[in-house]
């Protein structure tokens, strides 16, 4: 019997992508493409997100690539244009949860601790949650099992009676490893279904 719901925030709750900014910065898609594929990559944003500072991260860039120090600045100095909204589907979807009173509703995000502040401002539901556990904080970050762990010990979860929302199919497949059932988000009407599938009451 699920309990507990656990949401990630980005690409499921809130609309985060670099393209919204770096289009303004690029005058063609190829060029920020390549940028963004060699120079800002995932990768080196997740060591952000996994407790690296803003400046330690964007200094080692600048001296690796200092042609494009201009544009590796404004990743995080105009990190804010990245926000695209929040998908109020999912929003939606939350909100009903949250409202039935019937289940604990957590999020577990890889997340900067430094930037998360811009998004809390932003974003009133943030504060909806019995609980949110973000990677910058933690200085871990999914798909690591010790991320998934934090929030089952610190908020007494079982993982047998617990939800994971996630659109990242490398985080599902860490969670369900430890025993937690998992919907592999896609958009939110693909989500009522698989909740449906669960007996999970919106």
């Amino acid at each position: 019997m699920i309990n507990t719901i656990i949401f990630d925030l980005g690409a499921v709750l809130i609309d985060w992508n670099p393209d919204y900014l770096y289009r303004k910065i690029f005058a063609d898609e190829a060029s920020m493409r390549s940028f963004l594929q060699n120079v800002c990559t995932p990768h080196w944003n997740e060591e952000q997100d996994a407790g690296r500072t803003l400046h330690e991260g964007t200094e080692l860039l600048v001296s690796e690539f200092p042609e494009h120090e201009e544009n590796i600045r404004a990743f995080y100095g105009r990190w804010e244009e990245m926000l695209g909204g929040a998908f109020d589907g999912t929003v939606e979807v939350f909100k009903k949860l949250k409202e039935s009173g019937q289940y604990k509703i957590y999020a577990l995000t890889n997340w900067s601790a430094e930037t998360f502040e811009i998004a809390k401002a932003k974003y009133d539901f943030l504060g909806w949650f019995d609980g949110i556990v973000v990677s910058g904080e933690e200085k871990t970050r999914k798909p690591f099992p010790e991320f998934y762990q934090i929030l089952l010990d610190r908020y007494s979860v079982k993982p047998e009676e617990a939800l994971f929302i996630d659109d990242n199919y490398r985080n599902i497949v860490a969670a369900e490893q430890l025993g937690i059932n998992c919907i592999h988000f896609t958009s939110p009407e693909q989500m009522k279904a698989e909740l449906a599938k669960v007996q999970v009451k919106i």
